[in-house]
């Protein structure tokens, strides 16, 4: 009896042993799934703040191509409009040089225009000259005219 009593003290040992082996597995496996359950909801939160920086990204990648799609049509306007200054420059300094030809010739002109003028008046005074000694002739001619009848008469 006694070795039956040791058996059982032996296996009453043993099974407390083994039920504290089984509580630290507990414990153990206890802190382990609350371990990962934390990791999980890290796991989620990160994948959260991942999905939301993606979406940023997304977002911000968006506006870059926008922003580069508008900086390029600026650019190709401001070489449209830069092309367009440039050949209205050409245009303003072609007419420029137009218009000094075109003075000069209009001075000529005027200079041209004052001498023959001038000319005319000289003329026009020649003209008044003979036209009044023309006049002082046919009076003349008129006074002898009568003379001469006054003279036949008699």
């Amino acid at each position: 009896m006694d070795a039956i009593r040791k058996k059982m003290q032996s296996l009453k040992g043993e099974t407390e042993s083994l039920y504290a082996i089984i509580r630290g597995f507990e414990d153990a496996t206890k802190e382990a799934t609350a371990r990962a359950d934390q990791a999980d909801c890290d796991i989620r939160d990160y994948g959260k703040k991942v999905q939301s920086l993606e979406i940023g990204y997304d977002e911000t990648n968006d506006k870059l191509s926008k922003a580069t799609e508008s900086l390029l049509e600026a650019d190709k306007q401001f070489k449209e409009v830069e092309g367009d200054v440039a050949a209205l420059t050409r245009r303003i300094m072609l007419m420029e040089e137009e218009d000094k030809k075109s003075a000069d010739t209009l001075c000529g002109t005027i200079t041209k225009l004052a001498l023959t003028s001038k000319a005319a008046d000289n003329v026009l005074k020649a003209v008044k000259a003979v036209e009044s000694t023309c006049m002082n002739n046919e009076v003349t001619l008129e006074e002898l005219d009568k003379n001469l009848r006054a003279t036949i008469k008699m």
